[in-house]
């Protein structure tokens, strides 16, 4: 899902910046005085007497733009049933950091606007553009990892939820009363239709139209509708049974090929994926490579004559959104990352580094789509708005150098590793970096002469294989031990670390191999609720000492890859990387291997 979402957002990018640079280039032509009037020709609808009618810009800013927030919740809805957003270990780091992201380039603003006639534009420089973002990233290449991509895609997701309050709570106009419980009754119309799992097109695109109608009439902006929407769309993850009718109907199709075979195999595929997913497979390409594109032209035109820029220049709300979205972000962002990791109330995705977090920082300051949304809700004289748009062109083209100027330094610095093209062929060493110590978790006699010693990750389905045959050998062989050292895979498996804490704090009662067990046997089930419910039945504080088994873990993945551990599982047989099969007789003939002859 989330290469995915990388692919489409950065993709975007090269049509959003055409859409830029199309409305830059037409309100600056000598032909500039129609970009205003084009997007001011008024469009409607009309049912007999009754008629409604809005200009183009709203119909893309009120009307499309619902769309692109229909996605958004989607996203969400997704994010916080089935991915990164279900654990918290993951999320709070980011989350975090898109909150010291909102504060501070707000509280920038607002010292040097407060009690001014731009004071209601804070809101501007809040929100990170993730299209932008995303490209620029790509841009970067190699000197950012997919771990760095995830953790800001997880901080945008949480900076879209907050920017969405923001925008409920405080750039709401005055409420219609009857219009606002019409449309709390169509939307608990919608509900109850989700409820009772009627699932037909029609009902719910009728319903959400008038839904959208009368947000529109309520004074509350209608875009929020569409977040509204995309969070009640079901989403489930496939469940076996799912699975294997879907299975069975596509080789039946195989075995016997015909329309029907054809169109039972189409329906039990789709019906294994969740609409949810359906949906955004279907609209994000639409919302990343057609509206987004199109709100920007409609809303990007800002005359930059010598006059505009002067003014510019000199007014506080430019400065403010400017300097807003390049130190405000880059500061509030940066704290924020430091805040949790320091109190230990999170980890991060990956081996990540300080250069590259920095790099993620500045370039989280390309503030544009929600920005500019913002603007059009803030400020009503065309003066004004020329100016906030004037500081978020500004203030996103040198957060985008900013960010490459860090990640520069920090790949110069050796700050990121290089990339695996340009690095020379790695010898591994064989031998193991840290013999067995007393704080090692032991399996078998303490004194037995032959030791295995596995690095490992709760998540890694080969590390999972792996586990009967470590305990057949171990049931075969009484004068073999086994050591388990932690090496979680961040970047593949992002539930591995909060696995390895919860052992750790098992081992703090006595109890790590039954949890390691119960881990191994419950690979697909390691959300923070199930670690929980684990830890509940070994009767242990499921998180207990976090930032000393943080550092504890953190030692076994030194040893590991001072050791030449590279992935998982690695097996080490009396202090040797063992480098054949993995499975049972190839490992017991190396053991017998290690024995006196005779």
């Amino acid at each position: 899902m989330l290469r995915s979402f990388f692919r489409t957002e950065a993709g975007s990018t090269t049509v959003l910046l055409a859409g830029t640079v199309l409305a830059l280039v037409w309100a600056n032509s000598p032909w500039g005085h129609t970009y205003e009037a084009f997007w001011h020709i008024p469009m409607g609808l009309s049912f007999g007497d009754a008629r409604f009618s809005l200009d183009l810009r709203h119909w893309v800013n009120d009307g499309l733009m619902t769309v692109f927030f229909f996605v958004i919740g989607l996203e969400v809805s997704y994010e916080v049933r089935l991915g990164q957003l279900r654990d918290r270990r993951l999320i709070a780091v980011p989350a975090v950091a898109a909150f010291g992201g909102m504060l501070v380039p707000a509280g920038l603003y607002l010292a040097l606007n407060l009690g001014g006639p731009g004071a209601g534009g804070w809101g501007v420089p809040i929100a990170t553009d993730t299209a932008f973002v995303l490209g620029v990233l790509a841009i970067v290449g190699a000197r950012c990892p997919d771990p760095l991509r995830a953790f800001l895609l997880t901080l945008a997701i949480v900076d879209d939820i907050l920017a969405i309050i923001i925008i409920a709570v405080f750039y709401t106009s005055e409420l219609e009363v009857p219009a606002l419980v019409t449309a709390a009754a169509l939307l608990a119309a919608i509900a109850t239709l989700r409820w009772l799992r009627i699932w037909r097109a029609p009902a719910y695109i009728v319903l959400g139209f008038a839904l959208w109608v009368a947000t529109l009439e309520s004074g509350i902006h209608p875009t929020l509708v569409g977040i509204a929407l995309g969070v009640l769309v079901f989403v489930y993850a496939p469940s076996d049974q799912k699975l294997l009718l879907a299975g069975e109907a596509v080789q039946g199709f195989t075995t016997e090929p015909s329309a029907r075979a054809a169109r039972e195999a189409a329906r039990r595929v789709r019906m294994a994926v969740s609409v949810n997913e359906r949906l955004q497979l279907r609209l994000h390409p639409w919302s990343s490579y057609v509206i987004v594109p199109l709100f920007a032209l409609a809303n990007a035109g800002v005359r930059l004559d010598a006059e505009a820029v002067r003014a510019a220049l000199t007014s506080p709300i430019s400065i403010g959104v400017a300097v807003g979205l390049v130190a405000g972000k880059f500061a509030g962002i940066s704290i924020g990352t430091w805040l949790p990791l320091r109190l230990g109330w999170g980890v991060l995705p990956g081996n990540l580094v300080w250069g590259q977090l920095l790099g993620g920082a500045a370039v989280s300051g390309i503030g544009f789509t929600v920005a500019l949304f913002i603007v059009d809700l803030a400020f009503d004289d065309p003066s004004v708005q020329s100016q906030a748009k004037i500081g978020i062109l500004a203030g996103s083209l040198l957060s985008a150098v900013l960010g490459w100027i860090v990640f520069r330094l920090a790949w110069d610095r050796g700050g990121v590793c290089a990339p695996p093209e340009a690095e020379p062929e790695e010898e591994l060493p064989e031998a193991l970096a840290a013999p067995v110590g007393p704080d090692d978790h032991v399996r078998g006699p303490a004194d037995a002469p032959i030791t295995i010693v596995e690095y490992g990750d709760f998540e890694c389905p080969y590390c999972g294989r792996l586990h009967p045959v470590l305990d057949e050998l171990l049931r075969r062989n009484p004068d073999v031990r086994l050591v388990f050292r932690h090496f979680p895979l961040r970047t593949l498996h992002p539930r591995a670390a909060s696995a390895a804490i919860v052992a750790e704090s098992a081992a703090d009662r006595g109890r790590f191999w039954e949890m390691h067990d119960i881990l191994y046997d419950n690979q697909r089930f390691l959300t923070d609720r199930d670690l929980e419910h684990y830890a509940a039945e070994l009767d242990v504080d499921p998180w207990g000492d976090v930032p000393a088994h943080v550092s504890r873990i953190a030692e076994d993945e030194e040893s590991g890859r001072a050791g030449g551990v590279r992935g998982t599982p690695t097996l080490f047989l009396n202090g040797v990387r063992y480098q054949g099969p993995l499975d049972l007789d190839s490992i017991d003939q190396a053991l017998a291997a290690l024995r006196p002859s005779g």
